[in-house]
């Protein structure tokens, strides 16, 4: 009697994706990855009209790495609004096959983690409200917020990341800082 036996790829479960801070050599695997999820068609968003004018933060974006393999990566800009400043959070790509170790809610807790370490009380971000949602983002308090392009106002989203209270709402257009 011969025992059946699994490939060693069903067996073996891989380890979750390295997470590290972006470095500028990360830029062209980074460039490659946003390419592949998101295709030309980015370069037509309200996101991207902002990337253009908010200086990036490569000190609080962050990279998910596979051994040499890039399959993650979230940066964040700095933006304002009215007289507040904040993150602004995009793009964020994951890889297909890295998204089953939960990578792109580990790179956006990290990188919010980081923008509060940082001083920053709030992260604003384009994306969807299901997925983001879970992570403490909100549409709730975007209604005054105008972006530099078309948005669907339900996916303007918004996280606090400490107490709320005595805060005024945001509101105003997003701009440099």
């Amino acid at each position: 009697m011969t025992a059946a036996v699994a490939p060693v790829s069903d067996s073996v479960a891989s380890p979750p994706p390295d997470i590290r801070p972006e470095t500028p050599q990360d830029a062209g695997a980074i460039e490659s990855l946003v390419a592949r999820a998101f295709g030309p068609g980015r370069f037509a968003k309200a996101s991207e009209r902002v990337r253009e004018f908010a200086p990036l933060r490569p000190d609080l974006s962050f990279c998910a790495w596979e051994g040499e393999r890039l399959v993650g990566v979230v940066r964040q800009s700095e933006i304002a609004v009215g007289d507040r400043r904040l993150i602004f959070l995009g793009p964020l790509a994951v890889d297909a096959a890295a998204r089953r170790h939960g990578a792109g809610a580990r790179l956006v807790e990290i990188a919010c983690a980081a923008a509060s370490a940082a001083g920053y009380g709030e992260v604003l971000l384009v994306g969807d409200p299901p997925f983001f949602g879970r992570l403490g983002f909100s549409a709730e308090a975007t209604g005054q917020i105008i972006m530099p392009g078309p948005v669907d106002p339900r996916r303007l989203l918004l996280k606090v990341l400490g107490p709320a209270e005595g805060t005024d709402p945001l509101q105003g257009a997003v701009a440099a800082p």
